[in-house]
């Protein structure tokens, strides 16, 4: 390991959101136990800053991680994120001056704008986490509407930042196959690219650790009997989800199996007013410990998401979270690498999920079926192998010739 293993890792999630507990710390932690160093920057929402913070504190005391908490600013939108940037610039720069960082490690896009300027400013390495291909994303999920010239400039400065973070990053993570071949596509000199999914930790996320009396305490408590058939969706409600066809497969659902509940699990408000089975449908949210439990109460999971260019490079967390507590899961064709996931793990993957495509599933006689464990593998999803991969990177990113600013 080179001598100067201090990195930065800048994030525009909190770590007390949920996302940055689950997909930011247990790397975070797992990283520090291989020998480097963090000073970690994240953006913290004011209403979870302050009822998690100790939950952070406690995680990292007497670790070699230091944290540096931001404000995050929601209004006005633009500003608010350039309010941010700035803060950032200002804040990394310093402890930079104070530590000496050998890399800059960037999740996504925004972050990335201070590690490529950190990089050609002092020469530090630069590692771009992608996470997905993120201008896409905020146009084809209705964030940005390109009819607006404000909107139409910020994307198209984004797509030629990208091609920059491509080019001149150190090291690229892209959490699908799929996405790096978009990439690869592209014929630019991009950076050497590595592909780590969504991880999980099989440590959590373990079958074998849930007790029985627990599972039928929290049936009793949601109102659901132990022979229900048990539908699971986790997480946030809208925008890449596609609600309505996943509430439409409920409601075939229930003409198969009557006593079928729909379990929601997420944080998010939302209306079913409107819904037929609106009674079947349980709306609960759960903080992260208990989420295996949750999980451990479904007889199957449902994700549908929005199949388009952008969603070529992503991976939903609650995928390798199903997976890992070994329930089958219910998704469609058309992103991330599913289409080879599903065959590999318990997933049936449906090309058609129109009304008429839904009702030819359920009459399939193997639906909802789990096939034989001994097809299936999940070390390529847990937190050692996201581990072992990310210190790969680590080591060849700080082995890499350092840095030349690019002929004007």
């Amino acid at each position: 390991m080179s001598e100067n293993n201090r990195i930065a890792y800048l994030s525009h999630d909190g770590l007390t959101d949920p996302l940055g507990q689950s997909q930011i710390l247990p790397y975070i932690l797992g990283l520090e136990e291989k020998g480097y160093t963090f000073t970690i920057f994240s953006f913290e929402k004011p209403e979870v800053f302050q009822s998690n913070k100790e939950v952070i504190d406690g995680l990292i005391t007497g670790k070699k991680i230091r944290w540096v908490p931001l404000p995050y600013h929601r209004k006005p939108a633009v500003l608010a994120t350039l309010l941010d940037l700035y803060k950032l610039w200002k804040a990394v720069k310093h402890e930079h001056r104070q530590q000496g960082f050998a890399i800059i490690h960037c999740r996504s896009y925004i972050t990335s704008l201070i590690g490529l300027k950190m990089k050609r400013q002092f020469k530090t390495k630069f590692i771009f986490d992608m996470r997905g291909f993120w201008a896409d994303e905020r146009v084809e999920g209705g964030l940005w509407n390109l009819s607006n010239p404000i909107y139409n400039f910020i994307y198209r400065y984004f797509k030629k930042k990208e091609k920059k973070f491509l080019t001149e990053a150190n090291h690229i993570i892209s959490l699908t196959e799929n996405g790096k071949r978009e990439i690869e596509s592209w014929k630019i000199k991009s950076a050497p690219i590595t592909v780590i999914p969504t991880c999980v930790d099989l440590a959590l996320f373990d079958p074998a650790k849930i007790k029985s009396e627990d599972k039928i305490s929290l049936l009793k408590k949601l109102g659901i009997d132990e022979n229900d058939f048990v539908l699971l969706y986790l997480g946030s409600w809208g925008t890449w989800y596609m609600t309505d066809e996943m509430l439409n497969f409920f409601s075939e659902l229930k003409k198969q199996k009557t006593k079928a509940k729909f379990l929601v699990v997420s944080n998010d408000q939302i209306d079913l007013n409107n819904y037929l089975h609106k009674h079947d449908v349980i709306l609960t949210s759960a903080n992260r410990k208990s989420i295996p439990l949750y999980i451990s109460l479904a007889s199957a999971s449902i994700f549908f998401i929005k199949p388009s260019y952008s969603k070529k490079a992503s991976f939903a967390t609650k995928m390798s979270e199903v997976i890992a507590m070994d329930v089958p899961f219910i998704t469609n064709s058309g992103w991330g690498d599913v289409d080879i996931l599903g065959n590999k793990f318990f997933g049936q993957v449906l090309n058609d999920i129109s009304h008429h495509g839904i009702a030819e599933y359920f009459k399939l006689p193997n639906n909802l079926k789990k096939p034989d464990d001994s097809q299936t593998s999940k070390i390529e999803l847990s937190l050692d192998f996201g581990l072992d991969a990310y210190a790969r990177v680590y080591q060849s990113t700080m082995a890499s010739p350092s840095f030349e600013a690019p002929k004007q």
